[in-house]
């Protein structure tokens, strides 16, 4: 009998060399095995005939091939096979498609899957379908003995589970179903639940034997649409099991958190006016509800652990540096780590104008500073010297030491990935948690220091939906800047096709005459004229030349990307901050942190190529003064729908919850942030967007299981169910700490 921990080479008909195959797209146990789930169903139990086929709707045909071949239009190669049953017959035709060339012989039975047109003659074809080659007419008997081995070999005449395919010749969807059935039949009768009898009660869930069967092999009378949905009983305990022991160990973290030693930090009058001092202008109503929230936690003797959500120029830095006022005021020290060197250099101009004044010692701690220079600023931080630290990542080295640290703010956390920012907050012997998972060995109570935690306040101006914030920062207590300061008018965003640039042009030249400046946007620093894909794309390098010296003769324009050192970066920034550039041609570099309110045009040039994300993060560049802004997003005729649905939303929409939503949808969690920093854990079975009401039953099961025994639940139950959560951090979702 097969275990869900045995490896999976040790299936009947895997074996070592294509257990390292496997291994690549996460399939190293059996359990593994069994969690890589059908992407769709078909219905084969009643495959339509062709006659009965209809324009306009999604069916099965199993047919014999008849015929197929490549011809090469003007465009490109379109590859077409012909399928028959008896007299009628079916078009199907895939686009570029070369490496179907020698795919099909006359005589295979094949089974195709997708949408049914009408071409321009009124006959049925159907357009890049799904297919799967399922025997040979001239095989054993011809197509009845072909119908009869495939219904043998689980093909036929029920509803067939769709795998995707690995790209390795012989891990096509057919061979997954006969290994998975194989392994399902093997498995150990008796799977232990390690889900509180009370909790599968709650949500009427379905033991896991049978849930692992029946997502592969639905019954006959299962709804079609709830296995295309993922939403039978089989694929909600599936799902429901992965989202509860995340939650269930979150639920665990926030309450070892609040029983961690930290700092009560007072908030006295003198505190209260070295705050008012700093303020540049009047807060918003925002802003005085958010401070509260974090002085609250600031003055309680557990750690705080705060996330501070604030659209693009909602104020979020100004937030941040009054909660450092009240750990400087109270004798400790601030850290501030940035993501890139351009964003902590702009905090750290930031702090100098509104902190310095006010006589706190402000120091920047980066990786292209001079080695003397680096050493001095680590000496000052470790003899308490530096007040407020701002640096990259270079503050986590581990030569960098705090002499009293009490507060570290983490700008824009996602693109840091979580123990970057846990590294930091251990700084100065704060005391580690218990289990850090991905640690050398565990730590045991004995070994923990006495020293308190420092609080940690985590800003980013990328809207987080709350499905995604109860998985990535399910830890966290949230605030939220939902206002704007005053004076800010929200930017008009337009978007066009490429044959209007000179339209574009003329208006940017109005708005330098008006005295305003312009950021112009490209998706590559250079030409790449080896890709076939990039070689029509402009790029910022010699578009840069092209605006320079043919479109704006007279105007002074600078370039900013990503390979220029420290010094050219900063020294382009500190030009178009002055006014001496009035057009800035970039990369994404400008992404975030750059803060020049007298901007107030953003072209993007291929906007289609960016991420939603990326565009509202780029528009939020401009619309920081009190005059009117305007973003225009450029691009060409040929765009993607969900292209088309991106530029969409940005113009419909300033609201960057609303788009970060819709971002969520497009691209998925694993991608939501552009980077696999992200700490998010990687779902075998789970999707927060689609499955977003399981997780919120998931977090409150686990907040009640968490809570201790009772009458529908026993210490015994409560203890399994923690031994298990454990054991899966430990494996699946080792970037986060648990105990």
């Amino acid at each position: 009998m097969l275990e869900p921990s045995t490896p999976v080479q040790y299936v009947k008909g895997i074996g070592p060399r294509l257990a390292e195959v496997l291994a690549a797209k996460g399939i190293a146990t059996v359990d593994d095995l069994l969690h890589y789930l059908p992407f769709r169903y078909e219905d084969r139990l009643n495959p339509r005939s062709v006659a009965e086929l209809r324009a306009g709707e999604m069916a099965t045909v199993i047919a014999e091939v008849r015929n197929s071949g490549l011809f090469r239009t003007r465009r490109m190669p379109i590859f077409q096979l012909t399928v028959g049953q008896g007299r009628s017959k079916l078009k199907c035709l895939w686009f570029n498609a070369t490496y179907l060339q020698d795919k099909f012989q006359p005589g295979q039975m094949v089974a195709l899957y997708g949408k049914v047109e009408a071409d321009r003659d009124g006959n049925l074809q159907i357009m890049q379908p799904q297919f799967e080659i399922l025997g040979d007419i001239n095989e054993e008997g011809g197509a009845d003995e072909a119908e009869k081995k495939a219904a043998a070999s689980l093909e036929i005449g029920r509803i067939v589970p769709i795998y995707e395919s690995t790209g390795q010749g012989k891990l096509t969807p057919r061979w997954f179903r006969r290994i998975i059935r194989w392994a399902l039949e093997n498995l150990k009768p008796d799977l232990p639940d390690p889900i509180p009898a009370a909790v599968r009660g709650h949500l009427s869930l379905v033991s896991p034997r049978e849930a692992l069967f029946k997502v592969h092999w639905p019954d006959a009378g299962e709804s079609f649409s709830d296995l295309q949905s993922s939403r039978t009983p089989a694929h909600i305990r599936m799902i429901f099991d992965e989202l509860f022991f995340i939650e269930l160990g979150l639920e665990l973290k926030r309450r070892e958190q609040k029983a961690q030693t930290g700092i009560a930090f007072q908030l006295n009058d003198g505190v209260r006016e070295a705050i008012k001092k700093i303020l540049p202008f009047h807060p918003t109503a925002a802003q005085k509800r958010v401070l509260k929230e974090i002085a609250t936690d600031m003055q309680m003797a557990c750690p705080m652990r705060r996330l501070l959500q604030g659209d693009v120029g909602s104020g979020k830095t100004i937030v941040a540096f009054q909660a450092a006022i009240i750990a400087i005021e109270n004798g400790y020290q601030v850290a501030l780590m940035a993501p890139t060197e351009i964003l902590a250099q702009q905090h750290y101009f930031s702090a100098r104008q509104i902190l310095e004044r006010a006589g706190y010692r402000i120091v920047l701690l980066t990786g292209s500073l001079e080695q003397d220079r680096k050493r001095d600023i680590r000496r000052h931080i470790a003899q308490g010297h530096a007040q407020l630290v701002i640096g990259t990542h270079a503050l986590i080295q581990d030569r960098v030491e705090f002499e009293k640290l009490g507060l570290v703010v983490v700008d824009e956390q996602h693109r840091f990935g979580v123990m970057q920012r846990l590294k930091l907050m251990k700084k100065e012997g704060a005391a580690p948690t218990q289990n850090h998972v991905g640690a050398d060995a565990p730590v045991r109570p004995a070994e923990r220091s006495s020293a308190p935690e420092p609080d940690v306040l985590v800003m980013t101006a990328t809207p987080i939906p709350r499905t995604l914030a109860l998985t990535l920062y399910g830890d966290l207590d949230v605030s939220v800047l939902d206002e704007l300061p005053p004076g800010r008018t929200p930017v008009v965003t337009r978007s066009l096709l490429d044959e209007r640039a000179p339209e574009v042009w003329e208006f940017v030249r109005k708005q330098i005459a008006a005295g305003h400046q312009v950021y112009v946007v490209y998706p590559v620093i250079e030409e790449n004229p080896e890709n076939t894909e990039d070689r029509e794309v402009k790029a910022a390098r010699q578009m840069h030349r092209q605006l320079r010296d043919k479109i704006f003769p007279s105007l002074h324009v600078g370039l900013l990307h990503g390979r220029l050192d420290a010094d050219e970066k900063e020294h382009v920034m500190r030009e178009f901050q002055q006014g001496k550039l009035e057009v800035l041609v970039a990369t994404t570099v400008i992404e975030v942190g750059v803060d020049v309110p007298n901007a107030t045009v953003m072209v993007i040039e291929h906007a289609d190529r960016f991420g939603l994300a990326q565009l509202h993060q780029l528009r939020g560049r401009i619309g920081r003064g009190a005059a009117k802004s305007y973003c225009v997003l450029m691009h060409g005729g040929k765009v993607s729908e969900e292209g088309e649905r991106r530029l969409d939303a940005m113009v419909r929409s300033n609201d960057g919850f609303q788009i970060a939503e819709l971002d969520l949808e497009l691209r998925g969690p694993g991608e939501f942030f552009g980077t696999k920093q992200a700490g998010i854990p990687s779902f075998r079975v789970a999707n927060i967007i689609r499955d977003r009401q399981l997780l919120e039953a998931a977090k409150r099961e686990a907040a009640f299981v968490v809570s201790g025994p009772s009458s529908e639940i026993s210490q015994q139950e409560i203890d399994r169910a923690l031994r298990e959560m454990r054991s899966r951090w430990a494996l699946s979702y080792g970037l986060v700490e648990v105990g």
